[in-house]
């Protein structure tokens, strides 16, 4: 049985535009990878189980995506040992099944390269590719267009779930920014965005990057008025992070937070 770890992401900005033709909306987001991760196990098998979280479905998917797609029969047993949160804005998976779909491609008798898979992994989930690459990547179009982008990784990340946090459905999400009429302005965010990219070379220039369209929530307030020189909602939540430059800064803020909710101190990793 061959692993990877499958790493959390935050999303550093999410900027969002109007429905696409495809029925998708138009998005820019600058995805960073962070140290909090699940572990993925995979070995070949008579039939195809996942187990050790018996809400997946996703990972399932992308291995059928990727057995259909190389024409095979899906025959694999995956483990995972969770620890990123479960519907929380981190990508947790989306991380799972990016990581079960390059063991299992690792293995194939003709593996798929790089863009193969990249294909693969756009038609299970916007957030999956993301997961087959290294370092910050700025997605657009669906959000699976993928470029590199160079950002300081020197920093801390606090994690804050906030207690009795549920959060609603990804299309409940979308219908609710459409109907307060959200993607007014979407081409200057996105401007900013990515003129932001091209100038940050400190933490404290991250707080130049405009705030997630999607969500928000006063947690993020409490983390800047407890140092964090950003701090928003991770994709459409409801897991808020703040960032700060000291170790002790941060492990202060998580303590402070504890009575908000579930909190974790964690670092980016660069790649």
């Amino acid at each position: 049985m061959t692993g990877a770890p499958a790493f959390a992401k935050i999303n550093l900005a999410l900027v969002v535009g109007p429905l696409r033709e495809d029925g998708k909306h138009e998005v820019v987001t600058v995805l960073q990878r962070i140290a909090l991760h699940d572990d993925v196990e995979l070995e070949p098998a008579n039939e195809l189980l996942v187990e050790g979280f018996d809400g997946d479905t996703i990972v399932g998917e992308a291995l059928v995506a990727l057995a259909r797609a190389a024409g095979v029969a899906p025959r694999w047993r995956v483990r995972i040992e969770k620890r990123i949160p479960v519907a929380a804005g981190l990508g947790g998976g989306s991380t799972d099944a990016a990581a079960a779909l390059t063991l299992a491609n690792a293995i194939l008798a003709q593996p798929f390269g790089k863009d193969r898979l990249h294909a693969v992994a756009a038609d299970v989930g916007a957030d999956v590719p993301f997961f087959l690459c290294e370092g910050a990547q700025l997605g657009t179009g669906d959000g699976t267009e993928l470029t590199p982008v160079a950002l300081p990784a020197d920093y801390h990340v606090v994690l804050v779930l906030p207690n009795e946090a549920a959060k609603s459905s990804t299309a409940t999400v979308y219908e609710a920014f459409d109907a307060r009429g959200g993607a007014a302005g979407f081409e200057s965010r996105a401007a900013s965005v990515r003129s932001g990219l091209t100038t940050i070379e400190t933490v404290h220039e991250l707080a130049s990057l405009p705030p997630n369209d999607l969500a928000s929530s006063p947690v993020a307030q409490r983390l800047t008025e407890l140092g964090a020189v950003r701090a928003d909602v991770s994709g459409a939540g409801p897991t808020v992070y703040g960032l700060f430059e000291r170790t002790d800064a941060a492990q202060r803020a998580g303590e402070a937070l504890a009575d908000v909710g579930r909190t974790m101190v964690t670092r980016p990793v660069a790649r």
